[in-house]
């Protein structure tokens, strides 16, 4: 069991990172990316339920939690660099990447553009782009004409519906006061940056693990297969009535998922 612990640092760029680290120092490090609104507390459920010798490090991304919040630069590419200069302050040499949501999509960046440094890639509501998505269509009729501060009812019925089950009420409260703290121009760049993404992932060679549920409204199942066809060594696990966060909805299984996968890749001790 791995409680995070709040921490920050300063990236060469200036950019400030607030994030949560947590297990064994020595262990298996795993970078854990959030989905869009999301901090790094995202993942404080299921790193409570992965073994202690992987190492968690689970980021704010820029604009998110309490890491710093520029007026612009929320690109895949961006983000994608912030990650790589976190492993390089914390002269962690290769990682497993985790990512839900946009931080799916940020690391199979990492992977294809920075392959020396990513072992693995653990995918989780995977997305490989957001055109002609009409969730993400909806979504965006919303935040283009957003404000600050964020409406909270706003901010509550979003984060209700990426869910197909319940999860503690004391958690999604956490989860949607982190989301607050993203301004109106982070969800409104951000959410662009996804829309306009359409990398396809084949030059991604690592051993990668795609989690998802079955009732995710956002990332489809026609999503995944693409994602999986498109890269050479996969595992594709379904979470039967899971949403898009199975990671919160049924953390225990996930962290069981990525544990005997990232033993099956010799990542992670027997």
């Amino acid at each position: 069991m791995s409680t995070l612990r709040g921490m920050s640092m300063t990236l060469p760029s200036g950019m400030a990172i607030s994030y949560g680290e947590g297990g064994d120092a020595e262990g298996l490090p795993v970078l854990m990316l959030p989905g869009m609104s999301d901090s790094w507390h995202s993942f404080g459920p299921l790193a409570e339920h992965l073994p202690r010798s992987i190492r968690v490090i689970a980021l704010s991304q820029r604009g998110h939690g309490d890491s710093a919040k520029p007026l612009g630069c929320y690109g895949i590419a961006e983000l994608a660099q912030d990650a790589v200069a976190v492993l390089d302050h914390l002269d962690i040499e290769r990682a497993a990447v985790l990512g839900h949501c946009l931080g799916s999509l940020v690391a199979m960046r990492m992977a294809a553009d920075a392959a020396h440094r990513v072992s693995g890639l653990v995918l989780i509501g995977a997305l490989r782009t957001l055109k002609n998505n009409p969730s993400a269509a909806a979504l965006w009729r919303e935040v283009a004409r957003m404000t600050d501060p964020v409406d909270p009812d706003f901010v509550r019925v979003f984060q209700q519906s990426t869910l197909a089950r319940p999860i503690a009420a004391d958690y999604l409260e956490l989860v949607i006061a982190e989301s607050l703290k993203v301004p109106a121009h982070v969800w409104r760049s951000a959410l662009r940056s996804m829309l306009d993404y359409a990398d396809i992932p084949e030059r991604i060679t690592v051993p990668a693990c795609i989690i998802w549920g079955d009732q995710d409204a956002l990332a489809s199942r026609m999503e995944q297969l693409a994602i999986t066809a498109a890269l050479s060594a996969v595992r594709l696990i379904v979470h039967e009535g899971g949403g898009h966060a199975p990671h919160w909805e049924d953390p225990h299984g996930v962290a069981a998922d990525i544990a005997a996968w990232a033993r099956q890749q010799t990542l992670l001790a027997a």
